[in-house]
């Protein structure tokens, strides 16, 4: 099979299509293409194919942007998937270049774009909610990734308190964004001790801890 690398190098009119249709105003189109990008951006040389179109590709994700606020249910969940593809960056695969390229990228999202991401995660809707779990996860073994957590408000909280998100799918998705974090190398000096240690006992106690609640029987009541 060929790599994204040698499809787009011999035949440069695929890409291009690709970027047309994630324009279409037909959802089929922009669903296919939204697959695919996140397919051809989820390699190393897929990523760096995409980052030499320039401007092409930032008018793209500023399309997946709108489209990940705004579309049908289902196409923003098909949109936030490829987000994440886009945006995973394991720790043997980070040199400077590729972290320039993902933050370049999360940036070109949105003005804010964590709040963003937050925004949709507090949505009534369960399958919205783990995708952009998801997002932040796929940031999460990336110190600009992390530093921008430490930097958004009430962040730390959000993602440790197990009271948003009941079903398991959520608390799964919650969860191997804290391991994620714990599992980083930098996340100890970035998020500061206290932060750190709060993160390592959420994962200690894994993703469906229950805090034990004390009944009180109040004399008299029946």
């Amino acid at each position: 099979m060929d790599s994204p690398q040698q499809i787009c190098e011999c035949y440069p009119a695929f890409l291009q299509k690709v970027f047309e249709m994630a324009m279409d105003q037909d959802p089929v189109m922009t669903g296919v293409a939204l697959d695919t990008l996140g397919v051809l951006g989820s390699t190393v040389e897929g990523k760096q194919v995409l980052q030499k179109t320039g401007e092409k590709f930032q008018r793209v994700l500023k399309r997946m942007s709108q489209l990940a606020r705004n579309a049908t249910t289902e196409m923003r969940v098909r949109c936030l998937e490829a987000i994440t593809l886009l945006l995973t960056l394991p720790a043997e695969q980070q040199t400077e270049d590729l972290l320039g390229l993902t933050e370049s990228w999360f940036g070109v999202l949105s003005n804010q774009p964590m709040e963003m991401f937050r925004g949709i995660s507090t949505q009534p809707f369960p399958e919205l909610h783990i995708r952009a779990l998801r997002v932040f996860a796929a940031i999460a073994c990336q110190p600009w990734g992390q530093k921008l957590m430490v930097a958004s408000p009430g962040f730390v909280e959000f993602i440790i308190d197990r009271s948003t998100g009941p079903s398991k799918e959520s608390k799964d998705a919650k969860f191997e964004l804290v391991k994620a974090l714990v599992d980083s190398t930098s996340t100890a000096e970035i998020f500061g001790n206290q932060h750190y240690l709060r993160l390592r006992a959420y994962v200690r106690e894994g993703p469906y801890y229950v805090t034990a609640v004390s009944s009180v029987t109040v004399e008299g009541a029946e």
